[in-house]
């Protein structure tokens, strides 16, 4: 078994714990709510789900680093693997009780993204993928390797597209507005499910928000990568660190980077 395959074993252990955390308390709908500094919201359940994973990876592995979104960076600050949590991806659908939110772990090695795991157990669905090892979507019952689709062009694709402000001050209203008007199907399946979506090979291309972390896009550029596709910011950087996540089938990412007038 190499070291990958290891720490992807050790990823999942760490999603279970997470899932068994934050499962209950969504359900029981008992939970503080703050609101950051940046008015993002915040529950007792993101911090307490983020402990208890960041407790089961550094337990085995103590050499890595981890950085979560909640606590920030914790281990040696020169490791070459570092593992990058976000504990509930969706807060907002959290609090409100939709079930569209998940428990994002990545691993990172010198700064590209190499494993991820996305569980969204109030979906009953998990997906995960390692370098070299393929990209993979479970329920609880089943198990298989996902790929992203093969389709062409924009007015053959299905698309998730999550206009904001954030899109608007950015002086893109008019690009999104042809690029919506252009495609074949036109969804907002919002946060880490779109872009799961696309690497399954359901959606063809994803536009999120302007405004992410690193640790919304880690484990989703990982698992996008091993099932074939292509991931960049809006400016057509494959740049984990940044404030902005495109995904596609590859084929179609150059259109959908030319439609929103990017630089590259």
């Amino acid at each position: 078994m190499t070291l990958l395959t290891e720490d992807l074993a050790l990823a999942l252990r760490a999603a279970d714990v997470a899932d068994g955390l934050s499962l209950p308390g969504f359900q029981r709908r008992r939970f503080t709510v703050e609101r950051k500094a940046d008015k993002s919201e915040v529950t007792e359940l993101d911090r307490s789900t983020e402990s208890a994973v960041s407790e089961v990876l550094r337990n085995e592995r103590p050499d890595y680093s981890l950085y979560g979104e909640e606590h920030g960076v914790v281990g040696p600050t020169d490791a070459a693997f570092q593992w990058v949590i976000d504990p509930i991806d969706g807060t907002s659908n959290f609090v409100r009780g939709v079930p569209v939110w998940a428990t994002l772990i990545a691993l990172v090695h010198e700064g590209e993204p190499v494993l991820g795991v996305v569980s969204a157990p109030a979906l009953g669905m998990r997906w995960w993928a390692a370098r070299g090892l393929g990209a993979h979507y479970g329920t609880f019952d089943t198990s298989q390797q996902i790929h992203v689709s093969e389709v062409g062009e924009l007015r053959r694709a299905s698309a998730s597209i999550t206009v904001t402000e954030s899109w608007h001050a950015a002086n893109k209203t008019q690009q999104l507005d042809s690029l919506q008007r252009n495609v074949g199907r036109l969804r907002n399946y919002g946060d880490f499910w779109q872009h799961m979506l696309v690497a399954q090979g359901a959606v063809d291309f994803a536009i999120d928000a302007i405004g992410l972390g690193p640790y919304d896009i880690a484990a989703i550029a990982a698992i996008v990568t091993e099932a074939g596709g292509t991931w960049t910011n809006r400016h057509g950087d494959g740049e984990w660190r940044s404030d902005s996540l495109i995904t596609s089938n590859g084929r179609l990412h150059g259109a959908v980077l030319g439609a929103l007038g990017s630089d590259r």
